[in-house]
């Protein structure tokens, strides 16, 4: 690849929960250009099948590369599991899937008993499987699939928020697990509130730290390092005063979002 000092980097979810990974890339990779797309007209994907999850995805690329940008992160792991490779066959930049902890998830436990929080379509996966085989072989893993709790997020719905909390943390208790993987882009804005159910001792891992350091690593392989002009561009398929206002109460400071036709 030619170096480019200033390509915006891509990045797109199912909605919010993108937002998670956005947020890591951003505090190692402060001087760039980010352009993020949120599909919640198609929301949630964890109903679509393998070839509407491919569809999409490849719209929504198509979408971010017309904004020229050099790389993009799938900062949606229902997509990671389902459309990434298809992704990686279609284009040329480089891309990067969110991959769930369970890596680093199998070194840190103490106990061999990991729990994988994750979309109900994630959770049954073949990837994920996959991953835990190579990973976490010796380990006793638990798939679970949080129904309903990406779109409590999705609308900032408190109340169902805790209800399914309550349910889903008292299953990994239950389960023993002395270490939780996130394994859906919307979780880590729960973090906090999975703590104060779990307890302090559980250790709780996302991998959006390691995404951002991929990121960064790759852009260093492909690009100058010369600092480039912050800019933001939030897209969304859905309503933008919706997504607006979720996206600034998740991000802390205020966002205003365009629409999008993929």
């Amino acid at each position: 690849m030619t170096k480019n000092k200033s390509s915006p980097i891509g990045l797109f979810d199912s909605g919010v929960g993108g937002l998670s990974v956005f947020q890591e890339v951003k505090k190692l990779l402060p001087d760039r250009e980010y352009i993020f797309l949120a599909d919640q007209a198609h929301v949630p994907y964890g109903k679509k099948t393998q070839k509407e999850l491919q569809n999409l995805s490849a719209r929504i690329t198509k979408f971010l590369l017309e904004k020229e940008i050099g790389i993009l992160v799938v900062a949606c792991n229902t997509a990671t599991c389902y459309a990434l490779d298809y992704l990686r066959q279609m284009f040329k930049i480089p891309i990067i899937g969110v991959v769930p902890a369970l890596k680093p998830a199998a070194k840190l436990t103490k106990n061999n008993k990991i729990a994988v929080m994750s979309t109900p379509a994630t959770a049954k996966s073949t990837y994920l499987k996959n991953l835990a085989k190579k990973f976490a072989q010796n380990k006793d893993v638990m798939f679970l699939g949080c129904k309903g709790l990406e779109d409590a997020v999705e609308t900032l719905d408190r109340k169902t928020i805790k209800t399914l909390l309550d349910k889903y943390t008292k299953e990994v208790c239950d389960f023993g697990a002395d270490t939780v993987v996130l394994g859906c882009t919307h979780y880590p804005f729960l973090k906090t509130q999975i703590k104060m159910r779990i307890g302090s001792k559980i250790q709780i891992l996302d991998s959006g730290r390691a995404i951002a350091k991929r990121t960064k690593q790759i852009l260093k392989k492909t690009e100058d390092n010369a600092k480039s002009t912050i800019i933001e561009t939030f897209y969304t398929t859905g309503n933008p005063d919706k997504f607006s206002q979720v996206a600034s109460q998740l991000l802390k400071y205020r966002i205003t979002s365009k629409k999008a036709y993929i």
